[in-house]
């Protein structure tokens, strides 16, 4: 089993299992009362050896259960001990598991309920008993469906611009009378805007994937988020059509340990949707608060028709649109909030998305301020 790659507890508890039967299978010249102890004595070590595991573990003498780790009483309940094992595993694969030779395994989805998936691996102790290991393989489904999904995802938002592209290069090459300087100019318009938009999506893929990567590094690099907040929006004010972004109340030398270009990618990206789906003709003003326990709070809020209450648990989510037409139509590549969120996080932040319809929509970044002093 070792050998095999067996988890170390289970072939300790195999060994313990396996030694207490030759102890009771010598014979004993003292009175019986004796045999009754060590009988016992051996049955508490393995009782005590299997309840020490980590995973969920069954004891089965021929088709019934004997004993059950506290692990595996807790996925499957107390009452499956001294039950036939048919009976108490009741899933058809497990049942089939129960006539497999040792070292088979079984992979079981909805085994404890839901989208739940188990692997289970039986294990021969001697001729009359086996042990089950079950192993929860949830966490790992369930990454590598969001794996699948985001890899679908991003293949389809990819296609979209790329079938444009190429339709209507294809068009401008077959020429034709239909084809004349004006109807060139505007596929050549579209062709532009198109490429710029996989342009947009390509780098926020990258942007994204890079974040994820570092997200378990702490930044170290001494901020001064007031600052950067102000140059931010001064220099997004300065553009043409997006003079309406304005710094309210903003606290001075406020200290964060942070990555500069991090915190300005969020400030950028709060920023461009306050401005893309708040209204035309309100401003956007961005504040830095003081908050409780050593934090501060950068607000981005925007007057506009807002966001319903059931799309703001799904904001952060890769890809996700309240109106994705309209996202499309502006250049949003539905990956500027999940950014954020990783940001968010790995600065040790916390972000809160509050909106209501018809009002409009505030974003709050809650962040620790420096402890130490930068030196």
């Amino acid at each position: 089993m070792a050998l095999a790659g067996a988890n170390p507890w289970l072939v300790l508890a195999v060994l313990v299992l396996w030694l207490g039967s030759l102890w009771l299978a010598v014979p004993e010249p003292e009175i019986a009362a004796p045999k009754v102890d060590a009988a016992e004595a051996s049955r508490d070590a393995v009782r005590e050896t299997i309840e020490a595991l980590g995973g969920p573990v069954l004891l089965l003498d021929q088709a019934r259960i004997v004993m059950a780790n506290g692990a595996a009483r807790a996925a499957l309940g107390s009452h499956i001990v001294g039950q036939d094992a048919r009976i108490a595993l009741r899933h058809p694969d497990a049942m089939r598991l129960l006539d497999m030779e040792d070292g088979a395994s079984v992979s079981i989805p909805g085994f404890t309920g839901g989208r739940s998936l188990w692997q289970l691996v039986r294990r021969r102790i001697d001729a009359d008993r086996w042990l089950i290991e079950l192993t929860d393989r949830t966490s790992e489904s369930d990454v590598g469906r969001a794996h699948t999904d985001f890899v679908a995802n991003a293949s389809h938002e990819l296609r979209t611009p790329l079938a444009a592209i190429i339709g209507y290069v294809e068009t401008l090459e077959d020429g034709g009378p239909a084809v004349d300087a004006a109807a060139s100019k505007r596929f050549l318009g579209i062709i532009e805007r198109e490429a710029k938009r996989m342009l947009s999506l390509v780098e926020d893929l990258m942007t994204l994937s890079h974040v994820e990567a570092e997200k378990h590094d702490r930044p170290s690099e001494d901020i001064d988020l007031g600052r950067l907040a102000a140059r931010v929006v001064g220099e997004v004010s300065s553009l043409r059509g997006k003079e309406r972004v304005e710094l309210g109340d903003c606290l001075a030398d406020v200290r964060i340990a942070g990555d500069a270009g991090q915190l300005e990618q969020l400030l950028r990206n709060l920023i461009d949707n306050a401005l893309k789906y708040g209204a035309p003709d309100q401003p956007v003003r961005v504040g830095l608060h003081d908050a409780e326990r050593g934090r501060v709070v950068l607000s981005i809020v925007d007057k506009g028709p807002g966001i319903a209450a059931e799309h703001l648990p799904h904001l952060t989510r890769r890809f996700y649109r309240t109106d994705p037409g309209r996202s499309r139509a502006s250049g949003g590549t539905g990956l500027g909030l999940a950014i954020v969120k990783h940001i968010v996080e790995r600065h040790g932040g916390q972000l809160d998305i509050a909106s209501e319809v018809g009002e409009g929509t505030s974003v709050s970044v809650t962040l620790p301020r420096r402890t130490d002093e930068p030196e």
